[in-house]
C-alpha cells in the first residue's frame, strides 16, 4: 500500500517533466538516493519550487509510488543554492561534489556521505575556505568513506614511510592508492613536490589551518592528483571536473 514518509535531503539535480513538473534527484539522510516528481514546481505560484533547487537542503515529505515517489511537502533546512550560484567557482565546485555524491551513493543508505556533503555545501555558501580546497577535501573524504581512502604517509606497496619534506619529490600511484617509495614506484609514476603531498594529507584529514598555508601552485598540483584519483576509482568519470580548476 502506498504510504507517506519524510526525510532530510540534499537536492543533487533536477530535470524537466512535462510543462510544469520536475524530476528531482536527492541524497537523503536515511534512505539513500531518492528520485521523485515535484508537481507544479515550475509554475511561478509554486509553494516549494525554490526549496527544491540544486544544493538546497530540505525536510521533504514523499508519497511512495510504483516507479517514482511524489513530493508532497518541502521545508528549507539549508538555503545554500542562491549563495553558491552567485559565485562561478563555487557553483562549479558544488556541481563536481553533487555529481560525485550521486555516483558514490547509487545504492544503500549513506548517512555519512550525506553529512559530509551538507558540510561541504554549507562551507562553500559561507566562503569559509578556498573553493578549490573545499572541493578537493570533499572528493578525498567522500572516496575514503566509499572505501577508497588514499595513503599519503607510507608506501602503499611496502609500508615504508615516505619522506615529503621541502625540496623532495614524491611518487604517487593513482591505481594503487597513494604514495609509493622510489623502490616500489611503477615506471613513469608521476611525482609531486613534498608540499603538494602534505597538502593532500591535510585535505584528507580536514586540517584547514595546514591546508590554507599552501601556495596556489601547490594547490593546482594537488588538485591534479585528486582529479585523477577520483576519476579512476569512480570509473564512470565526473563530467563537471572537465571544466577547469577553481
Amino acid at each position: 500500500m502506498p504510504m507517506l514518509y519524510r526525510d532530510e535531503v540534499i537536492v543533487l539535480r533536477t530535470h524537466k517533466l512535462g510543462e510544469s513538473d520536475r524530476i528531482v534527484t536527492m541524497l537523503s539522510r536515511d534512505n539513500g538516493q531518492i528520485r521523485a516528481v515535484a508537481k507544479g514546481v515550475r509554475r511561478t505560484a509554486s509553494k516549494f519550487g525554490a526549496r527544491l533547487e540544486p544544493f538546497m537542503v530540505a525536510d521533504v515529505q514523499f508519497y511512495e509510488g510504483r516507479t517514482l515517489d511524489t513530493v508532497t511537502q518541502a521545508e528549507t533546512l539549508g538555503s545554500y543554492g542562491a549563495q553558491i550560484a552567485a559565485d562561478y567557482d563555487a557553483y562549479h565546485a558544488a556541481n563536481v561534489m553533487v555529481e560525485t555524491a550521486e555516483k558514490l551513493t547509487d545504492g544503500e543508505p549513506a548517512r555519512q556521505q550525506y553529512m559530509l556533503l551538507v558540510g561541504a555545501l554549507r562551507s562553500l555558501s559561507r566562503g569559509e575556505h578556498s573553493v578549490g580546497l573545499v572541493r578537493d577535501s570533499y572528493l578525498l573524504r567522500s572516496l575514503a568513506l566509499a572505501g577508497w581512502a588514499p595513503n599519503f604517509a607510507e608506501c602503499v606497496r611496502c609500508g615504508r614511510e615516505v619522506l615529503r619534506g621541502a625540496g623532495r619529490t614524491v611518487a604517487l600511484a593513482v591505481q594503487q592508492g597513494g604514495t609509493v617509495c622510489d623502490e616500489c614506484a611503477p615506471p613513469g609514476s608521476p611525482r609531486l613536490p613534498g608540499e603538494a603531498v602534505a597538502l593532500l594529507a591535510a585535505l584528507l584529514a580536514g586540517e584547514w589551518e595546514q591546508a590554507e598555508v599552501h601556495s596556489e601552485e601547490t594547490r593546482v598540483q594537488a588538485h591534479g592528483f585528486v582529479a585523477a584519483y577520483t576519476q579512476f576509482h569512480i570509473e564512470r568519470g565526473i563530467r563537471s571536473l572537465r571544466h577547469g580548476y577553481a
